[in-house]
C-alpha cells in the first residue's frame, strides 16, 4: 500500500504541467524518435519506460501512445506493452499510388494556367531548385523534396486535395529519408526536379505528367530495396545504435 502510495505521489508531483501539453510534447518527441531511427519498426517499449525517460507519469504517456496508434504509427500488445509498428510495404507501394494521382492532378491544372496566372510558389521552386547552389545533405534536401511535391499541389488550389497530400506526405516520410541517404539519388533529385519544373512553366502537360510519373516511380521501387540492415544503419548514422529507451 505504501509502495503505490509513494508511486501516486510521484505521479502527482510528475504531472503539475498540464496533461493535454505534455501528452502532446511525448507525442511530437515519439513522432520524432521514429522518423530519426531512434525507435526502428519491430521496436518494443513500455510505457514506464517512456514515462521514466520523459520524467512524467504514465496518463500522458498513454495518451500519446494512443494518438500514435491512431496514425497508425505503434500498436499495443496489452500484455507486453507497445512496438513500432513494422514496416507494411504493400501499405506503402499503396500510398505512393495515391501520391501519383493527385500529383499528376496538380500538374495538369498547373500547366493549364495562362503564363500570366502561374503561382508564385512555381517561381520560387524554380530559384531554389534549378538557380541555387545545391545541397548535399541528404536530410536537408529530403526536407526540401517534400516541400517541392506538396508546394507543387498547394499551387493547384485545391485545399482538401492539399491536405490529403500532405497527410500522406508524413506517412511515407521515414521510407523518403532512407531514400537519400544515397548521394546518387541526391543527384537525381535535383536533375529531376528541374526538369519537372521547367515542363510546367512551359506549360507541356503531358511531358511535365510523364516526368513527374517516373520521378515518383523511381523513388517508389526504391522502398522495396530497404533492408532491416539499412534501418539500423540508419540508426548508427544518426549516432544513437543503442535506440531510444
Amino acid at each position: 500500500m505504501q509502495l503505490t502510495d509513494s508511486r501516486n505521489a510521484a505521479d502527482k508531483k510528475r504531472t503539475k504541467i498540464r496533461p493535454e501539453g505534455l501528452a502532446e510534447r511525448i507525442y511530437l518527441q515519439l513522432k520524432d524518435d521514429i522518423f530519426n531511427f531512434r525507435l526502428l519498426p519491430g521496436d518494443r517499449f513500455s510505457e514506464n519506460d517512456v514515462a521514466d525517460r520523459m520524467e512524467t507519469s504514465r496518463t500522458p504517456v498513454r495518451q500519446a501512445l494512443f494518438w500514435l496508434e491512431r496514425e497508425g504509427y505503434v500498436e499495443v500488445f496489452f500484455r507486453s506493452g507497445w512496438q513500432v509498428r513494422p514496416f507494411d510495404f504493400d501499405y506503402f507501394e499503396q500510398l505512393y499510388d495515391l501520391r501519383i494521382v493527385l500529383e499528376l492532378e496538380a500538374v495538369k491544372r498547373l500547366c493549364a494556367l495562362p503564363a500570366a496566372l502561374q503561382p508564385v510558389q512555381l517561381g520560387q521552386l524554380k530559384a531554389f531548385w534549378v538557380e541555387a547552389p545545391r545541397l548535399e545533405d541528404g536530410q536537408e534536401v529530403s526536407r526540401y523534396d517534400e516541400a517541392f511535391h506538396m508546394t507543387l499541389v498547394e499551387a493547384a488550389g485545391n485545399a482538401e486535395m492539399a491536405r490529403i497530400h500532405r497527410d500522406l506526405t508524413e506517412k511515407i516520410r521515414i521510407i523518403r529519408r532512407l531514400d537519400f541517404t544515397k548521394g546518387s539519388r541526391i543527384d537525381a533529385t535535383y536533375h529531376e526536379h528541374a526538369s519537372i519544373l521547367l515542363a510546367i512553366l512551359h506549360q507541356q502537360t503531358e511531358e511535365a505528367q510523364r516526368q513527374l510519373h517516373d520521378h515518383i516511380s523511381g523513388s517508389k521501387a526504391e522502398v522495396r530495396k530497404i533492408t532491416l540492415h539499412m534501418l539500423h544503419q540508419a540508426r548508427n548514422d544518426e549516432g544513437n545504435p543503442s535506440g531510444l529507451l
